[in-house]
């Protein structure tokens, strides 16, 4: 799926059973999960494939082991990414299918917030 593909489905459909802008929403708590400070570059990160704990917290700079933790564990629980345990000792965490959608939004909002950048933004 191209990265304005899913964006482009969810404006056109008038039957989603969730809506982020109700307060009650369930999927507004994953948004914001999503939005936080970690949850994106973490999700954005395993985007690129299955990674080990220490090679996430190598590529997201000044997360601590803590934050990171409960980062993985909060997109674990929203069903965004699973922590598979092919070595008890080494686990990797990867995304679910749900986490690579969103993987894609979040990595293509990255790739816009540094093309703007580019252009002047963050004066």
């Amino acid at each position: 799926m191209q990265a304005g593909a899913y964006i482009d489905s969810v404006s056109e459909s008038s039957t989603l059973a969730y809506d982020v802008f109700a307060k009650k929403c369930p999927s507004r708590q994953v948004f914001e999960h999503v939005t936080g400070k970690w949850g994106a570059l973490v999700l954005g990160t395993l985007g690129t494939g299955p990674q080990r704990f220490g090679e996430i917290r190598a590529q997201v700079e000044g997360i601590s082991d803590r934050m990171l933790t409960q980062t993985l564990r909060t997109l674990c629980d929203d069903g965004l990414a699973v922590r598979a345990t092919a070595s008890p000792a080494h686990p990797d965490y990867q995304l679910t299918d749900a986490g690579q959608v969103v993987a894609v939004a979040v990595r293509t909002l990255i790739a816009a917030v540094e093309a703007a950048m580019e252009r002047g933004a963050g004066g």
